[in-house]
Order: C-alpha cells, then sequence, then structure tokens
C-alpha cells in the first residue's frame, strides 16, 4: 500500500479518499499525483483523457505509481456512451440492442470482453451499466442506454451484464438509482420528477437493481432526480431516505455509492456542488463523482474542504464520513485482488456479433419481405437526420452508416441534416430536443437536393423524439419512397420506408451491421 504523505490529518485524508475527481490531458497532471499522495483513492477518466490503449495503459501505470491501490474509473457503457473508442465509436453494442436479442449470456459475453479490454488498460471501476427501466419513450438521456422498456427484462440483462464485468476484475457500477427511465427531463441540464406511487416504483424502477445487488455489483450510482413518493424533498443523491432508508435498509445493499457528477446542473444548479457534496454524503453516499465538466485542483480543493467544514461545524458526522471513505478503500482492496486482463475468448468479433443479431429489418407494405430486397450495388447518398447528442453520449463521437457503407460500396456520398438546416431561430427545450417541425421539411428538400439521383438511406436517431425528424422522413418518402431508413435510437416509431432497419443503437458496430444489409452481405 502507498504510504501517504506526512502531515495530512485522518479527517483531510477521508475527505480526500471520498472524491472521483476527473482531470484534463492524457497524462496525470501534478496537482492530481499530489492529491493522490494526500490520501485522493479515486480518479475518473472520460474521453478527453484517452487516445489510444497503449496511452490509457501508461497513464493508469503513472497514476499507480503514485498510489497503487488507486480506483480508476470510466464511464464505458458501450454502444453510444464510449470513452475507449470516443473518436471512432464503440466495438460494442450498447444495452438496448442486447436487450433486443435478449440472449443473456451473449450479454454477459459482451460485458467480460468490455471488461477485459478495461483492465487491460489499468481500468478497474466502471460506472456501469445502466439498469433503468426506459419506461418513457421521450426519455431524452437514457433512451438506448437502458436494456428496454420492460422490466424483467431489463433486470435479467442488468444482472448478465454485472456478473460479465465483474468476471474480467472490473467493478460495475449500476445506475441510476432509484432509476432514471420514467424522465422527459435530462439531470445534466435540469432535476426531472419521476411522479408515479411506490408500488409502482417497488415493481418496476427497483427490480433491476435487486438483481444488480444479487449478482454482487460492487457499486451502484444514485441518480439526480425527485422521486416524491420516496421523497417529496430531496433527489436521490442527497435523500438518506432514499440512500440509507431504501438502498441500504430495504434492499441491503453494502457496496459503494456512487453519486452521478456533482456538476450536473440538477444538483449544481439548485444546491452547489460544494453544499450537494456534503448533503450526499451525509445521505449515504461513499463516492462523490465529479469531473466531467469541472477537473481541476481547485475543485478538488473546495470540496476537500466544504466536508471537513461541515464536519467540524457538527453539520456531518466524523464517523459518515470515515464509513465513506472505509467503504471506498474495500472497493480498492477487492479490485486490488480481482484485477487481471484475462486472455483474449471470442475478441472483437462478439461485439460484431452482437450487433448483428440485433438488427429489425422490416420491408414496406407492398413492397415484399426483407429477404426479398435487392441489395444496393451503387454508392448511395446517406442522408444523416442529427439530433443534438446528449451530454452523457457527447457529440465527438461518430455515429451513422455512412464510414461504414463507404467500405462496402466505394463512392458513397453523405451529407448531415438538423433542424436548424433552413431553419432560423428552431427552439430547444431544455432537455435539448428539437421541436419544431416545420425545420424539418427544409431539412428534407435540403437532404433531396443534395442526393440528387442517387438512392438515399436515411439515417435517423429516436424519430418518434423529434417532430422536425419525422417531417423531414415525410419529404423524403413522399418524394423518394424507395428510400431507405435506418434508425439508430429506440425504435418507437412505425417503420417505414421501402426498407426499415432497426439498429436499437449508434455504436460503430452496429453502423456496420445495418451497412451488410444494405450491401447485401
Amino acid at each position: 500500500m502507498t504510504t501517504l504523505a506526512s502531515g495530512t490529518d485522518t479527517l483531510t485524508r477521508d475527505a480526500l479518499t471520498v472524491l472521483q475527481p476527473g482531470f484534463t490531458g492524457t497524462t496525470a497532471p501534478d496537482w492530481l499525483l499530489r492529491r493522490l499522495g494526500e490520501g485522493l483513492a479515486s480518479v475518473g477518466l472520460f474521453g478527453r483523457n484517452i487516445a489510444s490503449p497503449g496511452q490509457l495503459a501508461a497513464l493508469t501505470a503513472q497514476l499507480r505509481a503514485e498510489r497503487d491501490d488507486v480506483l480508476v474509473a470510466i464511464d464505458e457503457e458501450g454502444g453510444d456512451v464510449t470513452r475507449l473508442e470516443v473518436r471512432s465509436g464503440s466495438s460494442f453494442p450498447g444495452n438496448h440492442a442486447l436487450g433486443a436479442v435478449d440472449d443473456v449470456e451473449l450479454t454477459r459475453e459482451v460485458a467480460h470482453e468490455l471488461g477485459r479490454r478495461l483492465a487491460a488498460c489499468g481500468v478497474n471501476l466502471n460506472w456501469a451499466p445502466s439498469a433503468d427501466v426506459n419506461s418513457d419513450p421521450r426519455n431524452p438521456v437514457i433512451g438506448v442506454r437502458s436494456f428496454g422498456a420492460d422490466t424483467e427484462l431489463a433486470a435479467r440483462h442488468t444482472a448478465a451484464y454485472v456478473t460479465g464485468l465483474q468476471s474480467a476484475g472490473v467493478a460495475a457500477c449500476t445506475k441510476h438509482f432509484p432509476g432514471h427511465g420514467d424522465t422527459a427531463v435530462d439531470s445534466h441540464h435540469a432535476l426531472p420528477r419521476i411522479d408515479v406511487p411506490a408500488d409502482v416504483l417497488t415493481d418496476r424502477e427497483l427490480t433491476p437493481f435487486r438483481a444488480a445487488i444479487a449478482a454482487g455489483s460492487r457499486a451502484v450510482m444514485s441518480a439526480h432526480i425527485l422521486v416524491p413518493a420516496l421523497d417529496p424533498d430531496r433527489p436521490a443523491t442527497l435523500s438518506r431516505r432514499i440512500l440509507t432508508g431504501l438502498l441500504r435498509g430495504e434492499l441491503g445493499y453494502d457496496g459503494l455509492i456512487v453519486t452521478d457528477g456533482m456538476e450536473m446542473r440538477a444538483i449544481a444548479g439548485t444546491y452547489g456542488i460544494e453544499r450537494g457534496s456534503v448533503l450526499a454524503v451525509a445521505a449515504g453516499a461513499d463516492a462523490i463523482c465529479v469531473g466531467g465538466g469541472l477537473a481541476d485542483d481547485a475543485t478538488v480543493r473546495r470540496l476537500r474542504d466544504a466536508l471537513v467544514t461541515a464536519v467540524r461545524a457538527g453539520e456531518l458526522p466524523e464517523e459518515r464520513l470515515a464509513e465513506a471513505a472505509d467503504r471506498v478503500r474495500a472497493l480498492a482492496r477487492w479490485a486490488g485482488m480481482a484485477g487481471h486482463a484475462p486472455e483474449e475468448t471470442r475478441g472483437s468479433e462478439i461485439g460484431l456479433h452482437a450487433a448483428r443479431r440485433a438488427l429489425t429489418v422490416t420491408a414496406a407494405p407492398g413492397l415484399g419481405s426483407p429477404e426479398t430486397f435487392e441489395p444496393l450495388t451503387e454508392p448511395p447518398y446517406v442522408a444523416a437526420l442529427t439530433p443534438v447528442a446528449n451530454i452523457a453520449v457527447g457529440d465527438e463521437t461518430p455515429w451513422g452508416i455512412a464510414a461504414e457503407l463507404v467500405h462496402l460500396l466505394p463512392g458513397t456520398m453523405t451529407g448531415t441534416f438538423s433542424a436548424e438546416d433552413g431553419k432560423a431561430g428552431n427552439g430547444k427545450g431544455e432537455d435539448g430536443n428539437e421541436s419544431d417541425a416545420g425545420a424539418g421539411d427544409s431539412a428534407g428538400r435540403a437532404a433531396l437536393q443534395a442526393a440528387g439521383a442517387r438512392r438515399i438511406v436515411a439515417v435517423v436517431r429516436d424519430e418518434h423524439r423529434h417532430p422536425w425528424m419525422a417531417s423531414a422522413l415525410d419529404t423524403l418518402l413522399a418524394a423518394r419512397p424507395d428510400t431507405i431508413v435506418v434508425e439508430m435510437g429506440v425504435p418507437q416509431a412505425a417503420p417505414r420506408g421501402a426498407l426499415h432497419i432497426a439498429t436499437h443503437g449508434a455504436a460503430r458496430v452496429c453502423g456496420r451491421a445495418a451497412a451488410e444489409v444494405i450491401a447485401g452481405l
């Protein structure tokens, strides 16, 4: 065990231990290494920290040279939310695709291989899987990150994912407790509220978390959501009733409780990150995740000092802070014993295999069946109807099928169209959704003009949530009924187009699987 810097008192060390900060850059800054020596026990990694597997392995080795038992956490769900492959798109389909296949052994294999890659790079805590039941199809932040809208399906695949990930020596962090699926607001932007009776929550939202706990999930992440049936006053992350009473007491969970990012507006915009962090630890959280947008020594110092001050002022029991720090150290001990990079099993092919199985292919009425579809032999025009990306996914990760079709049909051309094409001043709600259906006609006409005589492949993402996108498809299909439609979000809208391909996610392998169908492979 690394010797901590002398002169760091127990209270200050414990306050540092419960923080999980991020940082900028692909090497560890001096301030972070210094804080590791003073007691900081966890570091969070994001896409900005990763350039390649080799660079990531060197970074984690640099951290462990300073503190050998450091927890290195990452937000690597696969599918739409990837940090390992932030610049190329994921080699693994996400939860919704795995739920569409509904083969728990496949889910376990995918999670194991993802965990094996993380372990090989020195990562030992993954903020995944999402156990949320996507019961509100308008949900702007969960969607394809959920295994689906069916509670039992979500439960069995959550358990399989936890088992697979942890069999590779990487701790799972099941999220977002007590369930973020029945929301129409993104907690990155505002505080969502779930107004359903307690018995509905018990039967629906909590079931996947029970399955995760039974599977041995080493960590659980809280959600920044207000659930009046459980606590009418405070969001789950700050609620003792929810974290201590429900999760610890009723569900019997004794692992690490991690908060979602404290810089998210649901907390930062109402309580502030310092006050929010104190309230979260007092409520029962053991680790404070911060760093998605705030990643510097000043933030770490402010949070450390806020916790120490709260203890000295009698607002936060010292025993509670010590208990939280002990749980962080306990998970670090588990990771140290479990940490390894198992031999490759089915390797990279498991992701593409899963993505192929997840496809749902439908032919338009009167145009035969998918089996009679004539694959394209000439390069098409790919019209990507692109919504605003939510913060969890990020807008730096490429998605779609154009890059994959270029390999199969050289000469394929592409264009990107949004709600703002031809429509000045388009309004966006606080959840980031574009709402102006009128913009869709402009986007559709722009795509038709750009395509010329080429066959059109229209790529959408959650058509049912974006009226402008549905309108753009109306325009495209009215003029060109032979258009192929690829839905890379939740396939809630009715299939349409000469051929409709639902991928159940926008990972790179999902695009590859759809491109293979279009090109007849």
